[in-house]
């Protein structure tokens, strides 16, 4: 099916081409006849050759010119220039030989003059040829060419918007069938708990009377739920392509018009295009889109509410032998209609994670297959650097230090290349060219140092991996800390110490320039310590008076309509208090710490300043004096 649906537009293109082919050699032909009919005729009288050389020859005769056209001769009579007489020539041989002189090719001036007026005047023109009629043909049929070529184009048009807005309901869906390059499980690297979930997706699909024997019906909807980049397209194309079947691919915003029903058509068209394809996958990216939460506010009327009704009702009609199964991928779960999420819509919800780190080393494999590399590049150490990396960023990064690589000059890409790629995706790249002066650059010094100290110090902290001074991006300075292993939960300790080292910068520049000479430097550290704090009390009830409340603010509630929030005002000023007072912890404890550790401070300070970027093997001689304040427990 979709091979014939692939070569009627050709033949129908070749169709085109001979008719219009055929329409201009009728048109030509047509032209021929019109010049043939409408071309002026002159009168002419057919003379013997003997009676036109005797008359030429008199003084007194009445030919004024005689034109050679080949073998004939066309004479034109004194006084009467609309007479004209036709003679052919008798044997051969040129006309002085058969008694026709040209009396006047001598003379010059008044005696030619003379002459010409007694005797004709002897003309050769060529014989018209081909071409001559083509010419004739060509003026005539060229300005109706145009003409109909004008209006031709016009009702292509007309025709083209009577398509459109009859296709106008047609889904856009692409189909990916057979003939493509097939995507299977062993190019999708990581998620194995993911592909578990979907191997028995394609099981049903490749032998569904296996099931149907044990009264088992095939799931009709997929849920693929996970953040941005984690391969959830890649997932659902490998299905496809495990089971052999038509995969329908297309986005939730496609189904979305400014014209009330027309998201509703494109879901019926393409639901009955699968099922002409069955057994086939129907996959819609981004359903959020077209399926987000109805309620009161709504109503029958509004475009996306009518098409996830149609949905809604697709999935429901299908039936149990149909062969047809809708896989759905979404990075907002919270934001579908439960309708869409109960048992026989969306049976199975399938969570991809962000990778791993044996998983992120498969993908970085996969990425830096076809690339040339030195020996001595380490993937496993870039592996636990990108900690929180999707699949995205990894090939990101993959990409980016074979960029770097060639724009250094060098064959094949380095370890440097790729450390440079890591700090570009994850930063932003380096501003050696932005101008700090001196005290600008001790200011950035002893902030990074600050970090970097109260991080290394702080017993929950990760370890410190690298400090610059050299800009990146938006920040005048870079400190690195990186986990030694991934982790699924952060503890209260963990995220205070994470408060704690972010507030360090702003607690050195006040401990070494005084508390009115903090700089903005620390606005973005600032950011993340509100952030993070807010997170913690609001998402994940972390508070000292809201301890095991949360407030989560995508749900509809009594305080949500009146304030927009899913508390109350007097819950809101306690939440302010809660997110101040971690954030007052978090200052205090860096300040013990740098107070504590001064003379560590001012040693890591001076070789930022002198080296501009410390890696850790050169931090740990450093930091290996800075010492925890008891005091600093207590908090």
């Amino acid at each position: 099916m979709p091979q014939q649906a692939k070569n009627q537009p050709s033949q129908s293109k070749g169709s085109n081409i001979f008719r219009w082919f055929g329409f201009i050699i009728i048109l030509m032909l047509v032209s021929m006849v019109i010049v043939n009919v409408t071309a002026p005729r002159e009168v002419i009288e057919e003379v013997a050759f003997s009676d036109v050389i005797a008359r030429a020859n008199d003084e007194n005769g009445d030919i004024k010119k005689i034109t050679v056209q080949g073998n004939e001769l066309k004479i034109t009579l004194k006084g009467k220039d609309y007479a004209t007489q036709r003679s052919r020539k008798d044997g051969s041989g040129t006309l002085y030989e058969q008694g026709l002189v040209n009396q006047c090719a001598e003379l010059e001036g008044n005696q030619l003059t003379e002459c010409q007026a007694k005797y004709p005047v002897i003309e050769f023109e060529e014989v018209s040829s081909f071409w001559d009629y083509a010419l004739d043909i060509a003026i005539i049929a060229v300005p109706v060419i145009i003409i109909i070529f004008f209006f031709g184009s016009m009702m292509r048009q007309a025709q083209s918007m009577n398509n459109q807005n009859m296709g106008f309901g047609k889904a856009k869906a692409k189909l990916y069938g057979p003939d493509k390059k097939k995507v299977t499980f062993k190019d999708v690297a990581g998620n194995e708990a993911a592909k578990q979930d979907l191997a028995e997706i394609v099981d049903f699909l490749k032998e569904p009377k296996k099931y149907e024997k044990l009264g088992a019906k095939i799931p009709r909807g997929v849920l693929l739920a996970g953040d941005p980049g984690t391969g959830k397209t890649l997932m659902a194309r490998a299905v496809a392509g495990e089971a052999s079947v038509p995969f329908f691919s297309i986005s939730g915003s496609e189904f979305a018009e400014m014209f009330v029903g027309v998201g509703a058509s494109r879901v019926r068209d393409l639901f009955s295009k699968a099922k002409k394809n069955a057994p086939s996958i129907i996959f819609i990216d981004e359903i959020d889109a077209v399926a987000h939460k109805r309620d009161a506010r709504g109503g029958a009327g509004r475009e996306d509410e009518q098409t996830l009704n149609q949905i809604l009702v697709e999935m429901d009609g299908f039936d149990n032998d149909s062969g047809v199964i809708v896989i759905a991928a979404t990075n907002r779960v919270d934001m579908l209609d439960k309708a869409l999420l109960r048992p026989g819509r969306f049976d199975r919800h399938v969570n991809v994670t962000l990778p791993e780190r044996k998983d992120r080393l498969e993908i970085l494999k996969v990425h830096f297959k076809n690339k040339p590399v030195t020996k001595d590049v380490d993937l496993e150490a870039l592996a636990a650097k990108t900690a929180g990396s999707s699949g995205a960023d990894l090939a990101n990064i993959a990409n980016e230090a074979a960029i770097t690589a060639a724009r250094e000059g060098h064959k094949e890409i380095t370890n440097a290349d790729l450390t440079e790629a890591f700090e570009r995706v994850a930063i932003g790249p380096e501003r050696k060219s932005k101008a700090m002066n001196e005290h600008e650059r001790e200011v950035t010094a002893y902030h990074e140092a600050g970090h970097a100290v109260v991080g290394h110090v702080l017993p929950d902290s990760d370890p410190v991996h690298k400090v610059t001074i050299i800009p990146r991006g938006h920040a005048g300075g870079v400190t690195w800390f990186l986990p030694p292993e991934d982790k699924s939960y952060k503890s209260i300790y963990e995220l205070k110490d994470i408060l704690a080292r972010m507030m360090g910068g702003r607690i050195a520049e006040k401990i070494m320039f005084g508390e009115d000479a903090v700089t903005t430097g620390a606005s973005s550290d600032l950011k993340h310590v509100a952030e993070l704090s807010k997170g913690m009390i609001v998402e994940e009830g972390m508070g000292k008076m809201t301890r095991n409340l949360v407030f989560p603010e995508g749900e509809m509630g009594y305080y949500t309509i009146s304030t927009g929030k899913p508390y109350s005002e007097k819950t809101a000023e306690l939440i302010d208090a809660e997110v101040k007072g971690l954030s007052d912890e978090a200052a205090k404890r860096a300040e013990m710490v740098l107070k504590a550790n001064t003379a560590v401070l001012n040693k890591v300070a001076k070789a930022l300043l002198e080296k501009e970027t410390l890696e850790e093997k050169e931090l740990e001689p450093l930091l290996k004096d800075a010492k925890l304040p008891a005091s600093v427990k207590l908090y």
